[in-house]
């Protein structure tokens, strides 16, 4: 008597694993997007941005770099740029610790 309630629950409980496996997946497709939109993507367009600024830095653009010191620029070469920030006190600092243009000095 008890064998056959068993057995006739038996192909549905296979069945029903099949379906299981697509189901479990699924939950780290979202959470690998959730991921993507949040962090990774923001995260590559201030990149792009920031090195869309660097290759558009010139001569007389007042910037802000990675040591919170401001300065003219005096010079631009392709891996230095050169800082005016007293008179007759010029740095030269890597282009990429260079992290922002600075506004006008009423800003």
């Amino acid at each position: 008597m008890f064998t056959e309630v068993a057995h006739a629950m038996g192909p549905a409980a296979q069945g029903g694993g099949q379906g299981g496996g697509l189901m479990g997946f699924l939950p780290l497709v979202l959470i690998f997007a959730i991921f993507y939109f949040l962090m990774i993507r923001p995260q590559q367009k201030k990149a792009k941005e920031h090195k869309a600024m660097l290759d558009g830095l010139k001569k007389g653009d007042r910037v802000v770099t990675s040591g919170g010191i401001y300065g003219l620029i005096e010079e631009v070469r392709p891996d230095m740029v050169t800082l005016k920030v007293a008179e007759n006190v010029r740095v030269k600092f890597g282009r990429g610790y260079i992290v922002g243009l600075q506004g006008s000095e009423d800003e």
